[in-house]
């Protein structure tokens, strides 16, 4: 374990985050877990649409008590600025300066109208590295296209994938692009930031969530070039594996999971799971031996595993069917996800101390490092909160400059 003198990865990387809701704010979470000075940059005027998004902390909205924007901003100082201003903007500018990054997530077009793009960044800083986070992109015929992670998912091709046959396509849950793109977007800076050492220059970095999210459909691209064929909603099905479904329980008062997910991917664990199902009746049944098998009578096999199935809880069967070797999980509800034994040995739900709420609960890292682990310190900051420290502090303002930006209204 590190000791209290373990310089962290990121220590002395300097960040500005202008970005909302949740794809830009994750690349600067990520960043704060490993050392980074993050700097919020956002107004009390226009709020983030993610301090309005639900769940709520007691069940009661306002601004600082959204379970999203605390988890999408944990470890990030934070100052509220008018860029409608032109004081506000000169404030960005100073912050650019001060800056090894900015991350921002405007539609097209609005930082330049700003002067704020990185063009004109660029000239302030030359080694800036600028991270524009959009649905499409920062040039082509869609690039003004402006939205959530729910419309990049329609554009990359997810939306069309995520149903039942015959039944309207409801897609993945939630903007998935805006999941996607900040890994995507993260790895890119690292690899900027390392060939800054090299050159000292900076770079613009575009990303476009639903290019992202097609990423994740590379065996579908691949297999419709390849043969024409185009992958439709197909339920819980998949065309290499039998059975593959979600299957009843029996309701547990405990627990709000009804429902366990379970794949035999080879005839050898089709064996292992029918033996446990059905015995060696069931084992040996000509009808079931192959994959092919399986799939032609897949009706009546699900009925056959879900009479098992209802006979116990999820947790029961998850049990009973890992410990044989079968690939099963309970389907995961949100009471579920925070008694998960694997998450909770790993430390995944944070309880960070909060201003207004006592406390808040954040995920952890998603990154695993064994002699510089992250750390969390700070909860989503409120409105306003590191004003003085920002300006004074990391950019050197005078205090009768600071009352100045009060007066003009910029600090807002």
């Amino acid at each position: 374990m590190p000791d209290a003198t373990t310089i962290r990865p990121l220590e002395g990387l300097k960040v500005v985050d202008l970005s909302w809701v949740v794809a830009g704010p994750l690349v600067g979470r990520a960043l704060a877990e490993y050392g980074a000075t993050v700097v919020r940059v956002e107004s009390s005027k226009r709020w983030d649409a993610a301090r309005v998004l639900s769940p709520f902390k007691d069940s009661e909205r306002g601004p600082d008590r959204s379970g999203c924007y605390q988890n999408c901003n944990a470890g990030k100082l934070g100052i509220t600025v008018d860029l409608g201003t032109e004081e506000g903007r000169a404030i960005v500018c100073d912050l650019a300066k001060w800056a090894d990054v900015v991350v921002e997530s405007y539609s097209f077009g609005t930082m330049n109208k700003w002067g704020l793009g990185y063009a004109d960044l660029s000239k302030i800083n030359p080694g800036i590295i600028m991270i524009s986070s959009t649905l499409m992109g920062q040039r082509g015929p869609y690039a003004s296209l402006a939205g959530f992670g729910n419309l990049g998912s329609a554009m990359a091709g997810t939306q069309a994938m995520v149903g039942w046959p015959g039944k309207p396509q409801i897609g993945p849950f939630g903007p998935y692009t805006d999941y996607i793109g900040p890994r995507f977007a993260l790895i890119t800076l690292l690899s900027a930031l390392h060939e800054r050492r090299t050159t000292g220059k900076g770079c613009h970095i575009d990303v476009a969530q639903a290019e992202c999210g097609l990423q994740f459909l590379a065996p579908a691209l691949v297999n419709y070039f390849e043969t024409g064929e185009i992958i439709t909603a197909n339920g819980n099905y998949e065309a290499n594996i039998a059975p593959h479904n979600c299957y009843p329980c029996k309701p547990d008062e405990a627990r709000r999971s009804t429902g366990v997910a379970i794949a035999a991917q080879s005839d050898e664990a089709w064996k292992q799971l029918a033996g446990i199902v059905g015995g060696a009746t069931l084992a040996t049944d000509p009808r079931y031996l192959t994959r092919e098998g399986r799939q032609q009578n897949v009706a009546t096999l699900d009925e056959i595993i879900g009479a098992w199935t209802r006979q116990r809880s999820a947790k029961e069967n998850e049990k009973i069917l890992q410990a044989a070797g079968v690939a099963a999980h309970v389907v995961a509800a949100s009471r579920d996800f925070c008694e998960d034994e694997q998450l909770a040995h790993r430390n995944h739900i944070r309880t960070l101390p909060h201003p207004t709420l006592g406390q808040t609960q954040v995920e952890g890292s998603r990154y695993a490092l064994s002699e510089t682990p992250a750390e969390f310190h700070r909860p989503a900051p409120v409105f306003g909160q590191d004003e003085e420290y920002v300006l004074t502090t990391l950019l050197g303002y005078t205090p009768a400059q600071v009352e100045t930006l009060r007066t003009s209204k910029a600090l807002a």
